[in-house]
């Protein structure tokens, strides 16, 4: 389950509340009654491992295009026609 932080409109204080997606939101502070405001939170995250970044972003493998490339007009504004 997602955590989700609140801050109180009217002593400040921030909570960390553990809720499911289908939970509704908060919005009385226990301590003093004030409307909650829900915060837009930080999160972090690893990519460890071989994982997508090796397998679809690597060098090694070349990109499937459906550009044609040089000597066709069909690609307006394309890159590659543009630099040739």
């Amino acid at each position: 389950m997602p955590m989700y932080e609140y801050r109180c409109e009217g002593c400040e204080r921030v909570i960390e509340v553990r809720q499911k997606f289908s939970d509704a939101p908060l919005t009385t502070c226990e301590s003093c009654g004030a409307p909650l405001k829900k915060l837009i939170s930080q999160v972090g995250f690893a990519l460890k491992g071989g994982g997508w970044y090796q397998q679809g972003y690597s060098e090694a493998s070349s990109p499937t295009s459906a550009c044609p490339g040089a000597g066709s007009s069909g690609c307006a504004g394309c890159p590659k026609a543009a630099n040739e």
